[in-house]
């Protein structure tokens, strides 16, 4: 899916009319926000962008329409259950409550010690959410993620050649 390579060109990175059409409706709204949420505890911006900010959101979009196909219903689902879980512990959606109480949340989904039912298993859900946020944030930008190549420049990574 994901890999360093030397053309993160913006030719690469182009979707489809058709493909975007279709990542559309991959989540609802509610599920997107969530998502986005989730990216962002995941991979918080310090000196530099955060996860969602770095283009992650758009690996994924690229992703859900190709190799995470087979993986739109897991998201669906564990990002529903995500969702019920943040209002069954904290009162709020997910993306409305502070970092603090999503990153309580969040190592109570981790270790899979959660309040609410589950359709999938939220410990794997929460490691698969995890990878492929590593993978959109330093993956080469001609997969969607890594805008700019930020989280290269980050390491010092240069492409040459």
């Amino acid at each position: 899916m994901s890999g360093l390579a030397s053309d993160p060109s913006p030719e690469r990175a182009m979707t489809s009319a058709s493909e975007v059409a279709e990542i559309v409706t991959v989540l609802t709204e509610s599920q997107r926000e969530t998502l986005r949420a989730l990216i962002d505890r995941i991979i918080p911006a310090d000196d530099f962008p955060g996860g969602w900010d770095a283009g992650v959101g758009d690996y994924l979009d690229r992703q859900f329409a190709a190799d995470l196909r087979p993986l739109i219903e897991m998201y669906r689902a564990g990002l529903d259950a995500l969702g019920h879980e943040a209002r069954a512990t904290t009162g709020s959606d997910f993306a409305q409550v502070a970092p603090e109480a999503q990153d309580e949340v969040l190592r109570r989904v981790e270790a899979g010690d959660v309040a609410t039912d589950w359709s999938v298993d939220p410990a794997a859900f929460f490691r698969t959410v995890v990878e492929h946020a590593a993978e959109g944030y330093y993956g080469d930008p001609g997969n969607g993620g890594n805008r700019d190549g930020v989280s290269w420049q980050m390491i010092g990574f240069e492409v040459t050649g």
